[in-house]
């Protein structure tokens, strides 16, 4: 779970990201699934968008593809969302500390 200091960061640091999944018309198949994990792997944030023939909102592609590669969303605008998934092996952006409670 990211803080809020933590999806600043990653929203700032996708301002300069190209898109690079576009979800379409239909449902999110395996092989949209297959790029985004891909993605992830070797970035940790990728920027996506959803076309106006998608069956879905943002919001939805969002979530449905955070929750089955283990993402987190980092915001959603308009037709645009961003994913972060930290890579295990060798990570590529260090997120600011959370605060201690």
């Amino acid at each position: 779970m990211l803080t809020g200091k933590q999806r600043a960061y990653l929203r700032g640091l996708a301002n300069n990201y190209e898109t690079i999944l576009i979800v379409g018309k239909g449902e999110i198949t395996d092989n949209i699934l297959m790029q985004a994990d891909t993605a992830l792997t070797a970035r940790e944030l990728i920027k996506c968008k959803r076309l106006e023939t998608s069956a879905y909102t943002a919001r939805e592609c969002a979530d449905i593809l955070s929750e089955k590669v283990g993402a987190d969303v980092v915001q959603v605008i308009g037709n645009k969302f961003v994913l972060y998934r930290q890579n295990p092996d060798e990570p590529v952006i260090v997120l600011p500390k959370a605060k201690k409670q």
